[in-house]
């Protein structure tokens, strides 16, 4: 077990493949823990070359909780630019001075963040099922919001049946398993339970400024990934990140929703291995 720390914020992570390759920290969404990153999908990174680095957001898993943390004026505990930092945090626990960096939804709002704050410290990033920020772009569909928003469950029963009614609703249409979908909440829920901190983590991004003036000037190679099936996040939130950050290359994967299956981990890993090790 290895953990990286942020001021009183310790942040847990693991690691695949050859250190001495180039490294690409992997950055999760609301709600969702390192382990989202399977370790089959993790290996796939591995083997074309890269130092894959997983880590659970604070809030999430098996890193520290803000349950009791002081409240900001939005209801927030923290905002995108604490977690970051705690990404940062990560490659300084592993001595890396720059890497590439990817992250789905929330980690896309946060791997952007880290290039308009840390920009030093990245090499490469891909930006996937996520937006800039802007009300106008990449909303959900009312369905979708409202079982975001819906009341958290309370036991493993009820966390399953409302992940699985997500699923239904912003998952890929066309690799639809809810007997995967089953057993990975499962899983998750075994490993840790908080529905607080998802909360907390939405009010977070809730309270943090739209990217779009300061996306602008980013310099750093980049590649957006969207689903035009994605109901939770709209594809239009993708193509106004590629549309504001400099040089930056959209790819739109057709029957993709807002999640990952495992029909689709080898386009996935060979467009974001192939952008990142083209700028080393």
């Amino acid at each position: 077990m290895a953990y990286a720390n942020n001021g009183d914020c310790e942040i847990y992570y693991e690691t695949f493949g050859d250190r001495a390759h180039p490294a690409l920290l992997m950055v999760n969404g609301l709600g969702s823990q390192s382990i989202n990153y399977q370790d089959a999908w993790c290996q796939k990174f591995a083997d074309r070359g890269l130092y894959a680095i997983r880590f659970d957001n604070r809030d999430m898993g098996l890193s520290t909780h803000f349950t009791d943390a002081p409240v900001g004026p939005k209801g927030e505990r923290y905002l995108l630019g604490d977690m970051a930092a705690d990404a940062v945090a990560v490659l300084d626990a592993e001595g890396i001075d720059r890497a590439h960096i990817m992250g789905l939804s929330m980690g896309g709002m946060i791997v952007q963040t880290v290039a308009i704050e840390y920009p030093q410290r990245v090499l490469s990033m891909t930006s996937v099922m996520s937006n800039t920020g802007e009300a106008e772009y990449g909303a959900p569909t009312a369905n979708a919001m409202r079982l975001l928003t819906a009341a958290p469950a309370t036991d493993r029963a009820s966390y399953i049946a409302r992940g699985l009614d997500g699923f239904r609703e912003w998952g890929s249409p066309e690799f639809a398993d809810e007997e995967r979908w089953t057993a990975e909440l499962g899983r998750a829920f075994d490993r840790c339970f908080d529905p607080g901190g998802t909360t907390r983590q939405f009010l977070g991004i809730g309270a943090s400024a739209p990217r779009a003036d300061k996306l602008r000037n980013i310099q750093i190679p980049t590649l957006v990934i969207h689903g035009d099936k994605d109901t939770l996040i709209d594809a239009s939130g993708g193509r106004r990140t590629a549309e504001l950050i400099p040089g930056a290359r959209f790819e739109l994967i057709e029957g993709m929703g807002h999640d990952y299956p495992p029909q689709l981990w080898d386009r996935w890993v060979d467009l974001v291995a192939t952008h990142a090790l083209a700028h080393n």
